[in-house]
């Protein structure tokens, strides 16, 4: 299937979700292209006019859509003021007027946990929560197990909506780049729970990497059972990251 081609949004506000998290809402004519049920699906901002950018390679940086609506024509995307190592995509987001436009490409693959399995394991760091959240929105009732969540700060909690069966833990970690691990030591403190598990975890590549030890060595979980990704790298900006990526995915492989 061929890659769609990037689209013009234009900005049509801004907010403030929490003191760590900026809501930038996008609309404009081609928003109307954007196909529906791509919630948590990640997107490129484009920047042709960054530092490094050729007509050949352009800087992009990936983010996920935390709504969209069809009817108002309207997408949500919210930006972690922390872990974007090149800053260039917060710095745009603190910044950016309604008025103002750019090119998206994607929408990109949805992957989200499985509500029918018997509990899941729902984790991330502050890039993850747009996405997390989505999952949470997929869940029925009756789900049971985890949801962990690393934020910088108490203020950065936010309201959510999750079964009677869900045991929810916040990690306040205010230095998230200095990869103090303190995700990862929540995650492993937690009961295991019985029966057939999906997980679902993003964040940081090297807390990324210990929890895949975690997951697949220490507990067993089946690669059809689990969705793991890194979001980012302490220190590295997205385009090493990407690097970074391929060569872990590699020698994983």
């Amino acid at each position: 299937m061929p890659r769609p081609q990037p689209r013009m949004l234009e900005v049509l506000r801004t907010e403030m979700v929490t003191p760590n998290m900026r809501r930038v809402v996008f609309g404009g004519q081609e928003i109307t292209t954007i196909p529906e049920g791509y919630e948590g699906g990640y997107i490129k901002l484009i920047f042709p006019d960054a530092p490094h950018s050729t007509p050949d390679r352009v800087v992009m940086r990936t983010y996920s859509i935390r709504a969209f609506d069809a009817d108002k024509g309207e997408m949500a995307v919210d930006f972690a003021l922390h872990g974007d190592a090149g800053g260039l995509a917060t710095d745009w987001a603190m910044t950016v007027q309604p008025g103002d436009r750019i090119l998206i490409g994607g929408p990109g693959s949805v992957k989200m946990v499985d509500p029918a399995a018997d509990w899941v394991m729902l984790a991330g760091d502050m890039t993850a929560i747009p996405a997390l959240m989505c999952n949470f929105e997929r869940l029925t009732a009756d789900t049971k197990g985890y949801v962990v969540i690393e934020i910088t700060s108490e203020a950065d909690k936010q309201d959510l909506n999750l079964p009677e069966g869900i045991e929810l833990h916040w990690v306040i970690n205010p230095t998230p780049e200095k990869l103090e691990g303190k995700l990862v030591e929540q995650i492993k403190a937690l009961p295991w729970l019985e029966g057939q598990v999906s997980v679902w975890t993003a964040c940081e590549f090297d807390s990324m990497r210990a929890l895949r030890s975690y997951y697949r060595t220490d507990r067993g979980v089946g690669r059809d059972q689990i969705y793991l990704s890194s979001y980012w790298r302490a220190g590295r900006t997205e385009d090493q990251h990407k690097v970074d990526k391929q060569v872990d995915s590699a020698k994983a492989a």
